[in-house]
């Protein structure tokens, strides 16, 4: 099929060149040969009369008519998978899909395993590829490398839909020896030492956020990459650290020697929302797994 002389077979292949900057990762990724792809690169070379692709040292890297062409292109690929490639009926006891989920490893540990259960039960041949969350995941979706984003309202996207899937309050988590375990005040909550998650796709974490913007100065005196390693990184010391309630509660269940204790200052819950491109509002395998979601999570006594 071509449009004005462009056969738009070649889309599928510049967006994969675009964005793996390989001849060869793009080939493996569309299951074609590396020489099927190389003419292909050369068909597209020739159309837009521009190099697209040029080695500089051992990489490829992009022309500025290529990164141009980035956006357009994605968007293009998006929109027909949305209309053409997207079955119109879903069953969920027969569905063979694959589903792409963005989450954070709060997600993980807390939303995402009862979710996958739940999924398990009533889609069993339903395939589900959960991915880390990286640094601006409403881009992810933009690309149509995800098709649910979990992640909190302040970091989605406003040009997509969304829907709140959880609140999730702050609280703190120390070891059950530590004295502040029993009345926590803000003169003792800046004085002791924290452990602070600061996400390894850069940025701060939602609980840094809230200490600056309450004004809060506190001295953290380890970091670490992952909400989930908080707990084993307090206990048997008297370091703190701020983290989600569900996720504390989950520490505490199964370490007796951590505890929680509530902040000595106000701080807004978590807001996880479920983010899904604009093209895929409809899609009924995504509208079944957004309610899926949402009934796995259990209400928070």
């Amino acid at each position: 099929m071509r449009f004005q002389n462009l056969d738009l077979n070649l889309l599928a292949a510049l967006d994969k060149l675009i964005r793996l900057q390989s001849v060869s990762r793009a080939a493996d990724e569309l299951s074609i040969t590396q020489s099927a792809m190389s003419n292909a690169l050369n068909r597209l070379r020739l159309y837009f009369e521009d190099p697209l692709l040029v080695q500089v040292g051992r990489r490829m890297e992009l022309t500025p008519r290529a990164e141009a062409l980035a956006g357009p292109v994605r968007d293009i690929l998006v929109r027909i998978e949305a209309a053409v490639a997207t079955p119109p009926v879903f069953d969920p006891a027969t569905s063979t899909r694959n589903v792409a989920l963005m989450v954070s490893d709060y997600s993980l540990a807390t939303v995402v395993p009862p979710f996958v259960q739940q999924v398990a039960r009533e889609a069993p041949s339903m395939r589900l590829t959960i991915k880390p969350q990286r640094t601006y995941p409403g881009l992810q979706l933009e690309r149509g490398d995800t098709d649910l984003l979990i992640a909190p309202r302040v970091y989605s996207s406003p040009d997509h839909p969304s829907q709140t899937l959880l609140r999730d309050p702050m609280v703190c988590i120390l070891d059950a020896t530590n004295p502040a375990a029993g009345h926590l005040d803000l003169a003792t909550f800046a004085a002791l030492e924290h452990v602070a998650m600061e996400p390894p796709v850069g940025g701060q974490s939602y609980a840094a956020h809230l200490l600056r913007d309450a004004g809060v100065a506190v001295n953290v005196a380890v970091t670490t990459f992952s909400f989930s390693s908080l707990g084993d990184l307090v206990r048997g010391s008297d370091r703190i650290a701020l983290v989600q309630r569900r996720l504390a509660r989950r520490m505490v269940e199964q370490d007796p020697g951590l505890a929680m204790a509530e902040p000595p200052l106000s701080m807004a819950p978590l807001e996880q929302v479920i983010q899904w491109h604009s093209m895929r509002d409809t899609d009924p395998a995504l509208v079944w797994l957004r309610e899926r979601l949402i009934a796995s999570v259990a209400p928070d006594p």
